[in-house]
Order: structure tokens, then sequence, then C-alpha cells
């Protein structure tokens, strides 16, 4: 089968975890740089990664847009952020990014990955920042909201090869 993988990522951690598996299933790789469906129809199977910012995918446009002419093609999904992802985490993470026709087509990961304060852009940085006073005022916080202040401070990398497996054995299934 012919497989790629695509990836949108603005700090690095969903870039790396795009290399890892391109590598791993010996495929093609792409940055979602200006793609459009013409770049990724000829595959049959489309593996999209992209960072998690204010519960949205990054980039996943270039899959939702298209999505009528993909269908058919063995789409999967991954999303890479600091949370630990909780089962019910994930499951309103992945309705609000895709309808549930959408969702009946498509495999979803999540494949933890980290969080940099400092490398984030301008924009990015008043939104987190605005999430991290709204952390800070919260009593009684919970051990991940404590984490995810203490990011803020030191930068957090959560990536291993090994939150990649079950996607790439997911992959060996369809071939």
């Amino acid at each position: 089968m012919n497989t790629v993988v695509v990836y949108q990522s603005k700090t690095g951690f969903t870039k790396t975890y795009a290399e890892w598996i391109a590598k791993e299933l010996n495929c093609d790789l792409k940055e979602n740089v200006n793609l459009t469906v013409k770049d990724i129809i000829n595959y049959d199977t489309i593996i999209y990664g992209g960072g998690l910012y204010a519960v949205s995918v990054c980039g996943i446009g270039l899959i939702k847009k298209n999505f009528e002419t993909l269908k058919e093609k063995n789409l999967i999904v991954w999303a890479t952020g600091c949370s630990p992802g909780h089962k019910e985490e994930m499951q309103q993470l992945w309705a609000h990014n895709f309808t549930q026709e959408q969702l009946s087509h498509i495999k979803t990961f999540y494949l933890r990955g980290g969080f940099n304060y400092q490398s984030l852009s301008k924009e990015y940085k008043i939104l987190m920042g605005m999430l991290k006073m709204k952390l800070k005022a919260t009593k009684n916080r919970t051990q991940d909201e404590n984490d995810l202040l203490k990011a803020y401070e030191e930068p957090q990398d959560y990536r291993t090869i090994s939150n990649i497996y079950p996607l790439i054995e997911h992959v060996k299934t369809l071939h």
C-alpha cells in the first residue's frame, strides 16, 4: 500500500513523531505547508498529525475540507499535546474536531508530546497566558493542571518512540 505521513508542527513535538512514523513505515513524509488534496490523493493510506491548539488539531482542515474525496482512503489522524490523554478528554477532542460520520472513517490516536511555552508564537503565548491565569486561579487543581503550570516555567517533553507503536500496528493491519 502507498502510505504518506502528513504533519503540521509549530514546536517540533509533532514533527518528531511524524519522522519516527514515516521511518518505521518506510513511507513518504510531507509537511502540511500549502498542501492540497492533489498532494495526497494518490495515497491509499493517509496518516495526519498535528499539535493541539485550543482543542483543535493544527492544520486538520486539509482532511476535513476534503473528507468526501478522501473518505474511501485509510485515514488515520493523531494529535500531539501536553496532557496525558485521558479517555474522556480524547473523546471530547475528537468530537470537537470531527463529525460522527468523519469519525466513522478515521482512526484516531493521541501521542503525548510536550509543552514549551518559550517556543510558542506571540499569538499562542497570549492564548496560553490566559489559560495560565485561569489555572492559577483554580482552587483544588488536579495533578494534570499542576503539571501544566509547571510546564510554563520548565519545558516538558513526553515524546518516546514507544508512543507510536499502537498507530504503527494499526497501519500494519491495513496491508
